[in-house]
């Protein structure tokens, strides 16, 4: 019973992976999104991550493989997850209001040029579209990482990669396959 459960999961990640293997509107979001981070760090620009949950680990994951190493021993790049000074969530959240945690951090952090990655399997996590939002205020590209309903993030977002699934678990296996592949190919055009 327990291995028929693991055979079902693994397949039905294969499954999802394999239709985005298939959408060509993916393929296109994900080309438009690694030449926008490319020419952003080229330019002395930083990439901002932001999510929320499993989707925080993601962007703190895949900021530390842009600013320490993924592949190859070479000097860092500025990529940062915004969530993870506590002091400072914890302190906005109480005195302002949770939604705004990030963007007051794309405020005070970003400039024209970077380039915001905002990850969120719904779509309408209201902190997501406020960074967002100060983003597009701010002339920072907005990159979307989202599942297949539709949401605010996916209208908003200058570029959207919208995983071909509604399952939680299964878009967020395909954002961090998508994030490694992201690294990879900043890393081998940059070095």
């Amino acid at each position: 019973m327990i291995t028929d459960l693991l055979k079902t999961k693994i397949k039905q990640s294969i499954d999802v992976k394999e239709l985005a293997l298939q959408d060509t509107q993916l393929q296109q979001a994900f080309e438009e999104m690694a030449t926008a981070c490319l020419e952003t760090l080229k330019s002395g620009g930083k990439i901002l991550f932001c999510g929320n949950g499993g989707s925080a680990a993601d962007a703190q994951h895949l900021a530390a493989e842009l600013s320490g190493r993924f592949y190859k021993d070479r000097p860092p790049l500025y990529a940062e997850a915004l969530h993870v000074n506590t002091s400072y969530l914890t302190a906005v959240a109480n005195d302002y209001s949770y939604d705004e945690i990030y963007a007051r951090l794309v405020k005070g952090k970003g400039l024209k040029g970077d380039v915001l990655i905002a990850i969120s399997t719904s779509g309408n996590s209201k902190n997501i579209i406020k960074a967002v939002e100060q983003a597009h205020e701010m002339g920072i590209k907005t990159i979307g990482w989202t599942g297949s309903k539709p949401s605010k993030l996916q209208e908003m977002a200058n570029i959207c990669i919208s995983i071909p699934s509604s399952d939680t678990p299964r878009i967020q296996e395909c954002h961090i396959l998508i994030g490694h592949i992201l690294c990879e190919y900043i890393e081998n055009q940059l070095f």
